[in-house]
């Protein structure tokens, strides 16, 4: 008689990627997730917008001084983003919900970090006039036009008040994020997300919304927050780890 052991160290029903996989878990997931990442985003521009009525330089850009400015895609570079971010951190939950938990930990990471990098360096917006230091808003009414979904997304509050957040590119960052992680997905996935990544860097240098540096920096503070963080996320929580690690 031989005797076969089970071991699998997650069930059938919580399989991700398999069908009977909990809608319940998914959803919980997903809250979780725009939560922690809305707060991360909110405290993000505290020190963002306070920067923008600091007067700063726009300085010279070899890249840019070559690659032509579309106007139209800088007007919709916003909604491009969405559809380079949210479609694949979707797949990301759907396959393996710890690796999607680890990768909004790491993105709320970048987030604050971009936060404090912003101030600190200062730099002018590569297109168009320092109108926020010519004409400072009010900081508090800014700030929640910012945080609120709606008016952010339909009034395009960001692209209204925020013109010197620089370095590094939230474009770069989060697209490059999704595809550490989605390389963890096989390669099939990892092409699509690198893919999108490609796109959403085409259109941060086409529509001229950040120097070379900031895109340079973006991939640098990514890769090392992704190299230290995603290891000692998985050893500091086992539930994070993938089937079988």
């Amino acid at each position: 008689m031989v005797l076969v052991l089970d071991m699998d160290p997650l069930p059938l029903r919580l399989r991700p990627g398999r069908p009977g996989y909990p809608w319940n878990v998914f959803f919980a997931c997903l809250c979780a997730a725009i939560v922690f990442r809305y707060l991360c985003h909110s405290l993000m521009l505290i020190p963002v917008l306070l920067n923008e009525l600091r007067p700063a330089p726009t300085v010279p850009d070899l890249l840019l001084a070559i690659i032509p400015r579309l106007d139209w895609l800088a007007h919709v570079n916003y909604y491009l983003w969405i559809a380079c971010y949210f479609p694949p951190a979707l797949y990301l939950l759907w396959r393996d919900h710890g690796l999607f938990a680890r990768f909004i930990l790491i993105d709320g990471a970048v987030s604050l970090t971009r936060g404090l990098m912003i101030p600190l360096t200062g730099l002018g917006p590569p297109y168009g006039a320092d109108v926020n230091a010519l004409r400072p808003f009010d900081f508090w009414p800014t700030w929640w036009k910012l945080v609120n979904p709606w008016r952010a997304l339909v009034g395009d509050s960001a692209g209204v008040y925020l013109t010197k957040d620089m370095f590094f590119s939230g474009h770069v960052a989060t697209t490059f994020l999704l595809f550490l992680f989605g390389r963890q997905l096989g390669r099939k996935p990892a092409r699509v997300f690198l893919a999108l990544h490609l796109s959403s860097l085409l259109v941060v240098f086409f529509s001229h919304l950040h120097y070379t540096v900031d895109v340079i920096g973006a991939y640098a503070v990514t890769f090392m927050l992704f190299t230290l963080g995603d290891p000692w996320l998985r050893r500091r929580f086992p539930a994070l780890r993938p089937p079988g690690l």
